[in-house]
């Protein structure tokens, strides 16, 4: 039969197929094909046989092609041959009518919606059939009406999206539409329901599906197809993180770890490439991330999308942009971070997120899954944070902030997370670390004159993570060594100490350096041979010779990975002692150097010391000879010291030239710890041998300390007459000679006491030591009382070492022990000498506060620091607890603070530095400071809040006595002092602890109860308050209630009404209501109108029309069941329903302004006084109007014309239509007539002279008015647009005030003319009399 068809002409073919039952056609074609024989000839000749143009042939052409599209999709047939079957079909079925190809399409459907395809083959044909049918302009029946084919193409996609798919074909049926041409709608319909098929895919089916969709992104919905992507993977990570940290028991399979992120990648790359392709995509991409960010950046970023953003940063147009996003995304986060930690009333209504900071370092960790295409945006993320965010500014050597401390502390973190980023990505990415390093060794070198200590924080971390990795980076390390000449000293201290690890495995890094800091030791500059003279100690330092002891005193840590890189397995000891041998000889010659450079050689000879003690004979015989240069041998000679070769003078310049209270410094330490470590452990022969040289330096110390205490001034050529003028050469050198015996006396001190094992007759030796350096110290102060320059802060460093300080405080005052009784009862008779070792204490923690590190041996060791910083913390919280100040004072009346005010002052210095440097230790630091005996077990379970309340209970105790002692026995300083640290302590605190309630509850008593003249105890009282009360609760009823006591106390601006005072804070009184409380009260009411304005723009950003309607509903049903100033639902109705989130912060936000208007308009009748008061109440106004308006536009957004506005919105309208507007416009009037009424002078050449200053003065104070006046309109602006969309009359509360009526009136019309006929001169200053026409004049001056 087949032959027959195929041999048949066109006419006789028709008549033939005819006669054949369709059956058996069928049959026919099944037999063919499955045999796999000429099955396409066949088909060809029955399609040829069967016109559409007639019925019968159609009708038998449909079920043909119908029987086709079973065989190809039953899977029976060979490749080829379904193949052939396909691409006749396709060119088949343009010829079929209208109504045949619904059928066609409908079979399709109906097999897709019953999932009875086998292998999806035939879909291939459905875009064709879909396609043919859409070019169709007949009109088909569907339903009861007619639709045209692309109508008809529509609805037929509309049920093919609206029903189920078998998820083993929603690829092909993805990639079939592709092929179809569909209108906008049609394509966000067909991406919806593509995305919601993604949850029911295997994560490894979802990269084609998604390479599939951005394809089909093409016809459009880009933005629906990147969010829904993104919104997956976003909540697919969140599940991830729940199951690994077992929080939840989920009921959706366990994805594993790689799988998931290799998913990832793989979609990021296509995405990219789409990206490249499709340029609108990135665009959309990049649009859709900013409007997220917008509102909370947390929310709707995540590692999935970072990562993407990451990726994209490769395509050169995008990159730019895309950094700029993330870097700002960053900034916003740690901005919106900090406001959330710092305000309660923000934390209660907005969840706290994830950072984008975990979220980027996410990231890096996940790169590790072959992310090869985020690590180099990674990279450069990195550096763009630091160097964007990095310390800015050097002023004096150091690293300075710019601007608030709320942006300095972003900066910080923003800094910080670049630094991280990169030590992460370093550690990952064997491929990108030599790019890492170089870029950080390239900014260390070429930004010398920016502060880089961030960077060699970085590098220094980088290497100690791996130093012997880097090894293969060595030539680059030796290259930059080549530039250490140039560097600042600050820099290539930072960088050898960094690179050190390195300097211990390879050999030919180590001879490098030597050799440059050879060449260094001879520069011309002096910096270059101080950089030379800080790289040999740090050398010495490090490569210890056989025989030293522990390092466990060092005071550069060393890592774990330094310890497996022990010098020893690479350099035996004697190399080691020969190469310090040979750089001790090096240094030698320094000591003929400026003074910089011994400065240098003197601070670091004790730590080489410690650290590589078999090199202390050579540096002790150095020492040694160094100091006999100086020193007058003979017992009966005065002075001691050769002072007159310590000095240089060239011309009329004088400089010094031998820093000996330095040089006798380094050997009393050096020598104390040779004596107290080494020779203990030495052998006897051993013992005699060195015991040469320190037996030596004993008796030179000891002849220079009784001939210092038999010296006069005259004996130094210092007596009062001579001179000590800074302009002369003589004047300058003796000052010198003064500084330097002052340092002398410091070091005499310390190495007495060192030796005198409580010796009453050395103690009276330090005495007199102390009264030694006390002459040269009045005679220096007495002369630079008389108009003298004060010598440098640098020779007025004390030269007693912090731990001698810490001992001496405690023998002093703490010290009990009945055989030192007598002894320390010289010491403690002289309140001179108790009063200057606590003067020293606290330098040292100036210091510590001002440079990150102390003068003087172990200065550079945080360790050290922090324990001698809770030794002495004891000693002075004792001190002062034991003997107040009061108490002190009542029997000293001599100048200068007391001890106790002293102790005082050093406890809040000391609290700050902890706080500032050691935020980690500060459990160890308050139990240090608690000195009752308790178990150590119990000990361990007290918190910080627990302790740090105990400590804050002693201070409010001095704080009660101080204030209830007489007023003319008040200290304010003490005061103000003790405020410091209960501020200081207060920080320590859990704002949810009971501890902290009751903070809160005794500072407000304090507050209400007293009342005190005192503007700066006042103020930080009040600023106390404000802290305190912030993380409790808003503070816009206190602010209102303070807001009333200063109206109270000031007055009225309309003198005829009489205030009813009212007494809620009697810390507010007559002379403290302004300016300090009303400033402080205004600056605390612009932080919680910026914390509104932040939730308005959290709003508006999450606003869209889907959930606008629930809100407003919601609003209704909450109107009636609670009250504006709690949030409670009364029903259990309410209560079982979700309050939508944005229905609380919008209460939230009314609740603020309204009690925030009440506040306003407390101040704005108040009679405040010229200056600061009004300029900043006239800004503060206009930031109100700007807030108000801004949420009438978010109003704007949400309000259905069906519903109207909800009556909370309209109650704060009226209110500040009633309360605010009308009182700004009496109080702009108020302080123009004010400034009007100023009595004028009578003297007309004054008059002229003066004019220009009092005309600027007046347009500086009258700015703010346009301003407040602007904001007013555009307030009233939006709100008549309210009024309409919502058909509420809301202007009915805005009345236009009499200020703003620019009418002619008579009687003063008359009075102005008046006075210009008795002085014509005056005729400009008419229109000045009123507030009324001041406003039209103004007017006309701007035209």
């Amino acid at each position: 039969m087949d032959q027959k068809i195929l041999s048949l002409a066109t006419d006789k073919l028709q008549e033939f197929l005819q006669t054949l039952k369709d059956d058996d056609l069928t049959s026919l074609l099944q037999n063919q094909a499955v045999k796999g024989r000429a099955v396409g000839a066949l088909l060809r000749a029955i399609f040829k046989g069967s016109p559409c143009s007639e019925e019968d042939a159609a009708l038998r052409r449909y079920k043909i092609y119908s029987c086709c599209i079973q065989l190809v999709e039953s899977g029976d047939l060979q490749q080829e041959v379904a193949s052939e079957i396909i691409g006749l079909l396709m060119l088949e079925a343009h010829h079929f009518p209208g109504p045949l190809l619904v059928e066609l399409a409908n079979e399709f459907i109906g097999a897709i919606g019953e999932g009875t395809l086998v292998n999806g083959k035939s879909l291939e044909l459905f875009p064709i059939i879909l396609t043919a049918l859409a070019t169709k302009k007949e009109n088909l029946a569907y339903g009861k009406g007619d639709l045209n084919g692309e109508e008809y193409k529509k609805q037929l996609v509309n049920t093919l999206c609206s029903g189920r798919w078998d998820q083993r074909y929603v690829i092909q049926l993805t990639s079939m539409f592709k092929d179809v041409p569909l209108a906008a709608e049609e394509v966000e319909f067909v991406v919806t329901k593509v995305l919601k098929m993604f949850s029911k895919l295997n994560l490894q089916e979802i990269p084609p599906l998604v390479y599939q969709l951005l394809i089909l992104s093409s016809k459009g919905s880009r933005k629906s197809v990147l969010d829904g992507i993104i919104a997956f993977f976003s909540e697919l990570e969140k599940q991830h993180r729940e199951e690994q940290s077992g929080d939840e028991l989920l009921d959706l399979v366990t994805v594993p770890t790689d799988e998931l992120y290799h998913v990832e990648g793989t979609i990021i790359l296509h995405i990219v490439f789409a990206i490249k392709l499709d340029c609108e995509l990135g665009r959309e991409l990049l649009k859709h991330l900013k409007a997220r960010q917008q509102g909370d950046c947390n929310k709707y970023f995540c590692p999935f999308s970072i990562a993407l953003l990451l990726s994209v940063t490769r395509i050169q147009r995008f990159e730019e942009q895309v950094f700029d996003l993330l870097k700002t995304s960053v900034i916003k986060s740690f901005k919106d971070l900090q406001l959330l930690q710092g305000s309660k009333f923000l934390q209660n209504l907005v969840p706290q997120r994830a950072c984008i900071s975990t979220m980027i370092l996410d990231v890096v960790k996940n790169s590790v899954h072959s992310w090869d295409h985020v690590t180099q945006g990674l990279v450069e993320l990195g550096f763009i944070l630091m160097d964007s965010y990095g310390p800015k500014k050097i002023l004096d050597g150091k690293a300075v902030e710019i601007g608030f401390s709320l942006s300095k502390m972003t900066n910080q973190h923003a800094c910080k997370l670049g630094a991280n980023i990169l030590l992460e990505t370093f550690k990952i990415h064997e491929m990108i670390r030599q790019e890492i390093l170089e870029q950080v060794l390239n900014r260390v070198v070429t930004r010398a004159s920016s502060p880089i200590s961030h960077f060699l924080d970085l590098l220094s971390s980088i290497i100690m993570y791996a130093p012997l990795i880097l090894q293969s980076c060595s030539s680059k390390v030796t290259e930059i060594f080549d530039y250490l000449s140039f560097l600042p000293l600050q820099t290539v201290q930072g960088l050898l100490k960094a690179v050190q690890p390195l300097l211990k495995v390879s050999m030919s890094m180590r001879d490098s350096l030597i050799l440059v800091l050879r060449k260094a030791m001879f520069a011309r500059q002096l910096d270059a041979r101080k950089s030379a003279v800080a790289g040999f100690l740090l050398l010495l330092k490090n490569f210890k010779v056989l025989g030293s002891l522990s390092s466990s005193q060092c005071s550069q840590s060393i890592g774990v990975t330094q310890v497996h890189v022990d010098v020893h397995s690479r350099y035996n000891s004697v190399a080691n002692e020969t190469f310090c041998l040979e750089i001790l000889d090096s240094l030698k010659r320094c000591l003929g150097q400026q003074v910089d450079v011994r400065l240098m050689l003197y601070e670091g000879f004790y730590d080489v010391l410690r650290r590589n003690s078999q090199l202390a004979n050579s540096i002790m015989q150095t020492l040694l000879s160094q100091l006999k240069q100086f020193y007058e041998p003979k017992h009966d000679l005065l002075p001691p010291l050769k002072l007159g070769a310590c000095v240089l003078t060239q011309g009329n310049q004088v400089f010094l030239q031998e820093p000996l209270d330095h040089l006798l410094s380094c050997i009393q330490h050096c020598l104390a710890w040779y004596k107290s470590r080494v020779i203990p452990l030495q052998q006897g022969d051993e013992e005699e041998e060195e015991e040469g040289f320190y037996h030596e330096l004993d008796d030179m110390l000891e002849s220079i300390t009784n001939r210092m205490i038999k010296s006069e001034l005259e004996d130094f050529e210092l007596d009062k007459s001579a001179d000590f003028s800074q302009s002369t050469s003589v004047g300058i050198k003796n000052s010198i000679c003064a500084c330097l015996m002052m340092g002398v006396c410091e070091v005499l001190i310390e190495y007495n006491f060192s030796i005198s094992n409580f010796s009453k007759s050395k103690f009276e030796e330090i005495l007199s030591l102390f009264m030694c350096y006390k002459k040269f110290s009045d005679i220096l102060n007495e002369k630079a009382g008389k108009g003298k320059t004060k010598m440098t802060s640098k020779t007025n460093d004390s030269l007693l070492s912090m731990k001698f300080v810490s001992d001496l405080l405690t023998a002093l005052f703490r010290d009990s022990i009945q055989s030192h009784e007598e002894s320390l009862s010289v010491l403690r008779s002289s309140n001179e000498f108790m009063y200057y070792v606590v003067t020293v204490a606290l330098q040292k923690v100036q210091q510590l506060i001002q440079r990150g590190h102390i003068c003087g041996p172990d200065g550079q060791n945080p360790e050290k620091i922090f324990h001698n910083l809770c030794d002495i913390t004891r000693v002075l919280l004792w001190r002062y607890t034991s003997i107040p100040t009061p108490v002190e004072e009542s029997g000293k009346k001599e100048k200068g603070k007391s001890i106790s005010l002293l102790c005082l002052e050093g406890l809040q210095k000391i609290l700050s530095a902890v706080q500032q440097f050691y935020q980690p230790k500060i459990q160890q630091f308050l139990r240090a400071l608690d000195v009752t005996d308790t178990e150590e077990g119990e000990d361990a379970g007290v918190s910080v809040t627990q302790r740090a309340a105990f400590q804050i209970r002693q201070f409010q105790r001095s704080l009660l006595n101080l204030l209830s002692s007489e007023e003319d026995d008040f200290n304010s300083k003490e005061a103000l002092l003790l405020v410091t640290v209960l501020t200081n302590l207060s920080k320590l605190l859990e704002p949810t602890s009971p501890q902290f309630v009751q903070m809160l509850s005794w500072t407000s008593k304090i507050c209400k109860e007293n009342s005190l003249e005192d503007a700066p105890f006042c103020k930080s009282l009040m600023n106390l308050f404000f802290s305190l009360h912030v993380l409790y609760k808003s503070p816009v009823t206190l602010l209102r209630d303070l807001s009333q006591d200063i109206h109270g106390q000031l007055g009225d601006i309309d003198q005829d009404v009489e205030i009813e005072k009212t007494n809620h804070f009697a810390m507010v009184n007559l002379r403290m209501a302004a300016p300090t409380v009303c400033l402080l009260v205004l600056s605390q009411a612009e932080k919680v109108l910026e914390e509104v304005d932040w939730l308005i723009t959290k709003l508006r950003s999450q606003t869209n029309l889907e959930t606008l309607s629930v809100c407003f509903c919601s609003f209704f049903l909450l109107e009636n069941k609670s009250e504006m100033h709690q949030f409670h639902f009364s029903s259990e109705d309410d209560a079982s329903q979700e309050v939508p989130p944005n229905l609380l912060i919008e209460k939230a936000i009314i609740m603020q302004l309204g009690t925030l208007v009440t506040f306003f308009h407390e101040l704005v009748q108040t009679a405040l006084p010229s200056g600061s008061c009004v300029d900043t109440l006239l800004k503060g106004l206009c930031k109100i109007y700007t807030i108000l308006t801004a949420f009438v536009r978010y109003c704007l957004q949400v309000c259905q014309s069906s519903r109207g506005i909800p009556k909370t919105v309209e109650k704060l309208v009226k209110l500040s239509g009633s309360h605010l507007t009308p009182m700004c416009y009496s109080f702009i009037s108020y302080i123009q007539n004010k400034r009007s009424n100023n009595p004028k002078s009578t003297e007309k050449e004054k008059e002229k002279a003066t004019v220009g200053p009092t005309m600027a003065k007046v347009l500086r104070e009258t700015k703010p008015i346009p301003n407040l006046i602007f904001a007013i309109e555009q307030y009233e602006k939006f709100l008549i647009q309210l009024s309409k969309k919502s058909k509420v009359n809301l202007m009915q509360y805005m009345k236009l005030s009499t200020s703003r009526d620019f009418k002619i009136k008579g009687n003063i019309l008359d009075m102005v003319l008046q006075e210009d006929r008795e002085d014509e001169t005056e005729e400009d200053t008419a229109p000045a009399h009123t507030g009324q026409d001041r406003e039209p004049a103004k007017k006309k001056r701007k035209k």
